[in-house]
């Protein structure tokens, strides 16, 4: 299998594609404003000069929690060898429109981030969805595993999402081999990944449905590769602060958090499904 090079580019003109009425509403309402409804795109391993990019991007990521943001956007932009931020070609505003990486939560366990987000997902994860051995995985088994963080504008196109899911995939795999020490090397068999998103769940979802709602779809995923890690993972629900983006689509729906965590050896079947679901949209 062929190596990355040591700075990562590959340019990719798409227009965006979608998934439902409601993300299709989303899409036009992002693209009017964002203005990239067709680009070209370009992937760029991660550099300091992305960082006021990436922290636009991760600004919610944990809701309202105020944390070390600036600590955590230091760990992904610092990781070169595993992750991609995604630009257009030639912009001279150098702006992000996607980041993706894995973090080992061992590996950085020491780092004042790190320390808040386990304690954030910690309290988040109490409730009667939770994941029965997340404390298991944030703590004594967090050695081998990763935290997948991939965040993007709501608009960028899903062909890209097998191109950006592959290279981080395909980097891990390469790391476990390439890095200069055979502890950086371990850092990256990762046994699961710990994913934090965010969803719109219908406000009866627990209850049972009358005829009238019968027709809606229980949860609407906001990322349309949610869904399947969502199938492969174990997961938990937490309710959000912040506000939220309403459309007369989603008058029904909560935005609601969601923590998955999902075996390593599932990846491949990721893969496999996320293409499909490209291709058959």
């Amino acid at each position: 299998m062929p190596r990355k090079p040591t700075r990562h580019r590959r340019l990719l003109q798409v227009q965006p594609l979608t998934f439902s009425p409601f993300a299709h509403s989303v899409a036009r309402v992002a693209t009017a404003y964002l203005g990239v409804d067709q680009a070209d795109f370009a992937f760029f391993d991660p550099k300091p000069d992305d960082f006021h990019g990436v922290k636009t991007l991760l600004q919610s990521y944990l809701d309202n929690k105020q944390w070390d943001l600036s600590g955590s956007i230091d760990l992904i932009l610092g990781q070169t060898t595993v992750g991609t931020v995604v630009k257009l070609e030639d912009d001279e505003d150098n702006g992000v429109f996607s980041i993706i990486t894995a973090l080992n939560l061992g590996r950085y366990k020491d780092h004042k981030c790190i320390t808040e987000l386990k304690e954030f997902l910690l309290n988040v994860g109490q409730g009667k969805d939770k994941i029965g051995n997340l404390r298991s995985l944030l703590g004594d088994k967090g050695q081998n595993v990763g935290l997948l963080v991939s965040q993007r504008v709501v608009n960028l196109p899903p062909e890209l999402l097998p191109h950006l899911y592959y290279a981080l995939f395909d980097e891990v795999l390469w790391a476990t081999e390439d890095e200069p020490t055979e502890e950086l090397c371990n850092s990256f068999h990762f046994k699961f990944y710990i994913l934090v998103s965010k969803i719109y769940k219908h406000k009866n979802a627990n209850q049972k449905r009358s005829s009238s709602t019968d027709k809606d779809e229980a949860i609407i995923y906001v990322k349309p590769e949610d869904e399947i890690f969502h199938k492969l993972s174990m997961r938990s629900f937490f309710p959000l602060q912040t506000q939220q983006f309403t459309t007369h689509e989603l008058k029904d729906y909560q935005l609601t958090g969601i923590v998955m965590a999902v075996k390593a050896e599932n990846v491949s079947s990721f893969r496999q499904q996320l293409q499909t679901l490209i291709n058959e949209s």
